[in-house]
């Protein structure tokens, strides 16, 4: 049985706490055997994308610590994984051993989809989700990771679901950490055409494999009067029939 470590982002423990659990119970769908080892803190993007380089490199070295012994670790986020994987071996560049355990477990760490589709070649959970649901191609997810068709083939999968069409899908949010802050009007307008394209595709729930996008685009929902339900992609593959 292949054995995997789950990675809770710091926005899904504090935001979207349903999104890990659900995360879980897909794995255990599709027969991994998953652990959750305690102690786990933010990856440290934040602290990088401010300029607190140190303070980022002190928890990429917990994260190597936390995960040295997993065989695979697997996080319901794009933006997190995109950070151990690219960002931790030049944070830990002048420390050669530790640039070498982040390059070997930055090999090691996948985004949920990714790890379902690519390392154990799963499309159908047996999911049933009845809704049309439109479907965010996350910067980070689809533009850092790569990774644009499998979350697709995954909910093509899902019994009673209808992917909708949406112009520009991979279309930055706007929120970016930092930048929507840093940048709030850029940031605000490229939220507006989001909400826009996604009003316009008829979806009746909105997804995507990255939680800060989902958060920053359900605020903006909010703020026009939209009740459009925004789940995760774990939510959905771990969603059962009635």
């Amino acid at each position: 049985m292949t054995h995997a470590s789950l990675f809770i982002p710091c926005l899904v423990e504090q935001f979207m706490p349903e999104a890990g659990e659900a995360a879980a119970r897909v794995l255990a769908r599709a027969g991994v055997r998953v652990d959750c080892p305690r102690g786990q803190t933010c990856c440290g993007q934040p602290l990088y994308k401010s300029g607190h380089g140190d303070q980022a490199r002190a928890l990429a070295l917990r994260f190597l610590r936390l995960f040295a012994q997993a065989e695979a670790v697997v996080a319901p986020s794009g933006s997190c994984v995109h950070m151990v994987r690219a960002v931790y071996p030049g944070l830990l560049a002048d420390d050669p051993a530790a640039h070498a355990e982040a390059l070997a477990l930055g090999a090691r760490t996948f985004e949920l989809t990714e790890f379902l589709v690519r390392r154990l070649g799963v499309t159908d959970l047996g999911a049933h989700f009845a809704g049309t649901v439109a479907y965010h191609d996350s910067c980070q997810v689809g533009r850092a990771l790569g990774v644009r068709a499998e979350p697709l083939a995954l909910l093509r999968a899902v019994k009673g679901l209808t992917l909708a069409e949406v112009a520009d899908a991979d279309q930055c949010c706007g929120f970016g950490g930092p930048f929507a802050v840093q940048f709030e009007t850029v940031s605000a307008a490229l939220l507006g055409d989001k909400l826009d394209a996604l009003a316009a595709s008829g979806a009746t729930a909105l997804t995507a494999a990255e939680p800060s996008c989902l958060l920053h685009l359900r605020g903006g929902l909010q703020k026009r009067g939209l009740d459009l339900p925004v789940v995760h992609i774990a939510q959905i593959l771990a969603s059962e029939a009635p």
